[in-house]
């Protein structure tokens, strides 16, 4: 199924999109480092990527027209900035929204369907109405806005054309939904909005997939039956103490079946337990991207990831990395940051997968994707919803022409 991938960043999407069987026409992202990243695997060959249409450019001047007709899948992350938690909070005020023109690409392609994500921070009580406007602009993409017209009164308009049950033309049922990436094997918790929306006249029915990992399952192997630090081959001298806070939830998981839980949230230790251990200043040459960046330290709230939990949500930060989220909390209460390397394993990027750019580039670009294994599963859904609906019109379609014929 032939797809485009706007604002794709460091390939987060992308790559997952690629994975759940979308075939990339263009990809397109401004940032030059972002895009250096992308021609770099693309020239190495990394499988997806090598015939990707890499588009440097700003998206708000290109013609998504010349698509119309060959894409059927729009998939990417307008810029989370103006919405994120760690960013100013400008929302629609923000020159970085780029919203608008992610509603414009689905109105001059026409897509079967489309996925979007953004941050948690989209869900805000202060952005709510203008949240409610992008859905609605998502539902009636044809329902554009008039000149000057201010947002709000577009929003009306929006609102008594679908309340009156009377809009016409081009529609998309659109659903959405906050997902932790840790439900879903990411050694992350991290929390992403993902937007879905299938063209009305498909008449395709799609659900978000259910979670496949729990932090019980993770309690459970870890102070019940402690297959966990066996498999990590931790000689007990060396296990952390388990928390007092998980005394109540240890007492009741003893009484159940490991057979009845989903699979363990997945740790920082189980993503890069099996990477080389190296100093600052030293490479890896077995592993791209694979250094240490002197100088981290904890200050009050910012304590880096304990090593036996899944990672804090790693940040890109409004001006610069935040170090307290892009840390690795060790046993005797140092820190250091995570390499870039790690910092991928934890977005669940391929190994083969290399960043450009400084450091500070590299973790901004990481801090800004979603993670590609949560999205490859919601991906995949969507794509065989989608399949199936064609083979379900295929077939009325030619129950059609037989009818026809036999009048």
């Amino acid at each position: 199924m032939k797809s485009i991938e706007l604002f794709a960043g460091a390939g987060g999407l992308a790559i997952a999109t690629a994975n759940a069987g979308f075939d990339h026409e263009a990809v397109l992202e401004w940032n030059e480092n972002a895009c250096a990243t992308i021609r770099r695997n693309k020239a190495a060959g990394v499988p997806h990527v090598r015939d990707w249409e890499v588009v440097q450019g700003d998206v708000s001047e290109y013609d998504f027209k010349r698509h119309a007709g060959s894409v059927e899948f729009v998939s990417g992350g307008p810029p989370c900035q103006p919405f994120s938690i760690g960013g100013k909070h400008r929302g629609v005020d923000d020159a970085r929204n780029m919203f608008p023109h992610a509603v414009r690409a689905v109105r001059e392609i026409q897509p079967k369907a489309f996925l979007f994500e953004n941050v948690k921070g989209l869900l805000r009580k202060s952005f709510a109405n203008y949240y409610a406007y992008i859905i609605h602009q998502l539902t009636h993409p044809e329902i554009v806005r008039r000149g000057d017209e201010e947002w709000t009164d577009h929003h009306a308009r929006l609102e008594r054309a679908i309340t009156s049950g009377k809009a016409k033309g081009l529609r998309y049922n659109v659903v959405y939904q906050l997902l932790n990436s840790a439900d879903y094997g990411v050694p992350q918790r991290r929390e992403r909005v993902l937007i879905v929306g299938i063209r009305a006249d498909l008449g395709v029915r799609f659900s978000f997939p259910t979670r496949t990992h729990e932090e019980d399952a993770l309690v459970f192997d870890q102070w019940v039956t402690g297959s966990y630090w066996e498999r990590h081959k931790v000689p007990k001298r060396e296990r952390p103490k388990m928390p007092a806070r998980l005394g109540p939830k240890v007492e009741r998981l003893s009484c159940l079946w490991s057979s009845a839980m989903l699979q363990p949230w997945r740790t920082v230790r189980d993503a890069i337990a099996d990477l080389p251990r190296i100093a600052p200043g030293q490479t890896c040459e077995k592993f791209p991207n694979h250094f240490l960046n002197p100088g981290a330290r904890a200050y009050a709230g910012h304590n880096g990831s304990p090593m036996d939990e899944p990672a804090k949500t790693l940040k890109a930060g409004d001006h610069g990395v935040p170090g307290g989220e892009n840390m690795l909390r060790l046993a005797d209460g140092s820190v250091r940051y995570f390499s870039v390397r790690e910092c991928a394993r934890l977005q669940t990027f391929p190994d083969e997968w290399v960043l450009e750019g400084s450091w500070t580039e590299s973790m901004r670009q990481l801090g800004n994707a979603v993670p590609v294994r949560m999205a490859e599963v919601v991906a995949t859904d969507l794509r065989r919803a989608v399949q199936r609906g064609d083979e379900v019109m295929t077939v009325i379609r030619g129950n059609g022409r037989q009818r026809a014929k036999a009048r």
